[in-house]
């Protein structure tokens, strides 16, 4: 295992339930889709929006397989997502 898998198995170790679970949802849906609205995941997922967006940045800050960057405001914080 290469030292970056072996940094994002640990940094996916910290996170919690909620940002397992939004990584899941981006990391499943980032072939298909570029930008998420925090409502649309959080409708997706059973959560509020402002759930989605305090549990962000420790996905963004995170080495994973997607990089997310907060890209819009309007009517719902909007996330750039790359695999």
């Amino acid at each position: 295992m290469s030292a970056t898998a072996n940094a994002a198995t640990a940094t996916r170790a910290t996170l919690s339930e909620k940002q397992l679970r939004i990584l899941e949802y981006l990391s499943e849906n980032a072939d298909t889709q570029t930008y998420f609205k925090s409502r649309l995941i959080g409708d997706a997922l059973d959560m509020s929006a402002k759930e989605v967006g305090t549990n962000m940045p420790a996905i963004q800050q995170g080495e994973f397989d997607v990089d997310v960057e907060k890209w819009g405001y309007s009517s719902s914080t909007t996330w750039k997502v790359t695999a």
